[in-house]
């Protein structure tokens, strides 16, 4: 683990008192911190609240929450929900990944877009739906998918 890495986690770790039942709060405060939960951080967490590495493997990767590989600095989030799928939603998530070159659950190779496909919303009136970082986008369309994209590049 690199020396910021390690003061960056040890500042993280210093808020709390080795308690396992910190996990999570403490795994959540990571990814915050690091966009990911590097394998160092997660052996660095392991580590310091007395856990079997697998523990903290298996609660990263139990919870869709976590990431362990490096997501993008922009976030582009498709519904696949029932109103979303009926108004194109397909269409739309099939031009995004035509655009970014990634299919859900990916990166762009510069780190720039994570693609994540969503069950719903909860914004069936305004279907199809995307979400770009905090932004909400209803009814769209593939000739706005081109333009949000650019608009954010």
């Amino acid at each position: 683990m690199g020396p910021d890495v390690k003061e960056q986690l040890d500042n993280i770790l210093s808020q709390y008192d080795g308690d396992s039942a910190d996990l999570i709060p403490i795994l959540q405060e990571a990814q915050g911190k690091f966009s990911y939960l590097p394998k160092q951080v997660m052996q660095g967490i392991a580590k310091f609240l007395r856990l079997p590495e697998s523990t903290v493997y298996g609660v990263s990767t139990f919870y869709a929450q976590f990431k362990l590989t490096p997501t993008g600095k922009r976030m582009v989030k498709v519904c696949r929900g029932t109103a979303c799928h009926v108004r194109g939603g397909a269409r739309i998530l099939q031009e995004i990944e035509t655009q970014l070159g990634i299919k859900p659950g990916e990166t762009t190779e510069d780190l720039e877009y994570s693609l994540e496909a969503i069950a719903c919303f909860g914004s069936c009136a305004l279907a199809p739906v995307v979400v770009i970082d905090d932004n909400v986008y209803g009814r769209v369309t593939t000739a706005k998918v081109r333009q949000l994209l650019a608009d954010t590049k």
